[in-house]
């Protein structure tokens, strides 16, 4: 049995619908952003907040497998300043990131920098030596979706025109073709009733795992978790049970999907579901739109979270 997500109420809907358009057109800017973007063979540190964080992970994981160059992601407060990159890359929807305009004014100045932001005319775009604006991502909504896809659907589409994507990687237009399916394709009743969600993935679908957990959290309040696929029989399916959910990005290893439903767990994949193999990007929108569901569902908005603003910008005693 499957249930339908009801009809759009929220800023944020709208925005999670129009991903295939804004993923096409992010991947047709590539050609006007060579500057920004890190070169072959560069040893490259990628940085942001929140989702823009496990955006950096996700487009980290690509870029080293696929043998474009040695790639880490860090959170823009744990940067490792001893360290030597031949280029840093930060991601910021608002340009106004405390930490990472912090990170970038301390970086050496020998260091070029690229970012990629949804907003002209903000620090950032000051702060960094090659800038792409994406703003026909912006979003209203103080939930990130749509931004943050955007940028990965330029950075694997840069990857692509580079011949460095990982092998099973699809191209862009093949995503965007399965986030067209997502957009509309129902969930099982009972993820949209269950009160837990475990969400787990392996290699570059690990930050799709994070940022799913992250969406369910920010938009619902929900008791949201998320773990590497084998780490979960390392404890995490301790909470598995009726009423609890474990969704997995990316491969699935033997005898997962039995481990959960023997202990009375939904268990969620992108095969052998009702929008079979879809790219793990494409299934990211569903967990958004889930998300989305649940704070309808408990009445609360999700274009206003609680105890969540667009940008987080401290104070000098932060």
């Amino acid at each position: 049995m499957s249930t339908s997500f009801g009809p759009v109420k929220s800023r944020t809907s709208t925005e999670i619908a129009s991903q295939p358009r804004i993923w096409r057109r992010a991947a047709e800017s590539v050609a006007h952003v060579g500057d920004v973007l890190p070169r072959k063979g560069e040893r490259v540190a990628v940085v942001g907040c929140g989702t823009s964080w496990f955006m950096a992970q996700v487009y980290a994981e690509l870029r080293e497998a696929g043998g474009h160059g040695e790639t880490d992601a860090f959170a823009a407060s744990e940067f490792p300043l001893c360290r030597r990159y031949d280029r840093i890359l930060a991601i910021s929807r608002s340009g106004t990131t405390t930490e990472v305009l912090d990170l970038l004014s301390r970086v050496s100045g020998g260091t070029p920098v690229g970012a990629i932001t949804a907003t002209p005319r903000t620090p950032l775009v000051a702060a960094a030596g090659a800038v792409a604006v994406l703003d026909f991502a912006d979003e209203e909504s103080v939930v990130q979706t749509r931004f943050a896809t955007a940028t990965l659907a330029l950075l694997r589409r840069h990857l692509e025109v580079a011949d460095a994507l990982p092998t099973g990687v699809r191209p862009m237009v093949r995503a965007i073709t399965d986030a067209e399916r997502a957009v509309t394709a129902a969930l099982e009743a009972g993820v949209c009733a269950a009160e837990q969600f475990t969400f787990l993935g392996t290699g570059w679908t690990c930050g799709f795992a994070l940022e799913a957990a992250l969406k369910v959290r920010e938009a619902a309040g929900a008791w949201s978790e998320a773990y590497p696929t084998m780490e979960y029989r390392h404890g995490p399916i301790s909470v598995t049970g009726p009423g609890r959910v474990t969704w997995v990005f990316g491969g699935v290893p033997e005898g997962l999907a039995d481990d959960v439903v023997r202990v009375g767990g939904t268990y969620v994949a992108r095969s052998g579901t009702s929008v079979s193999d879809l790219d793990p990007m494409a299934d990211l929108i569903r967990a958004q739109r889930l998300a989305v569901f649940l704070a309808e569902a408990r009445g609360l908005d999700p274009d206003r979270p609680s105890n969540l603003t667009r940008s987080v910008v401290l104070g000098p005693h932060a």
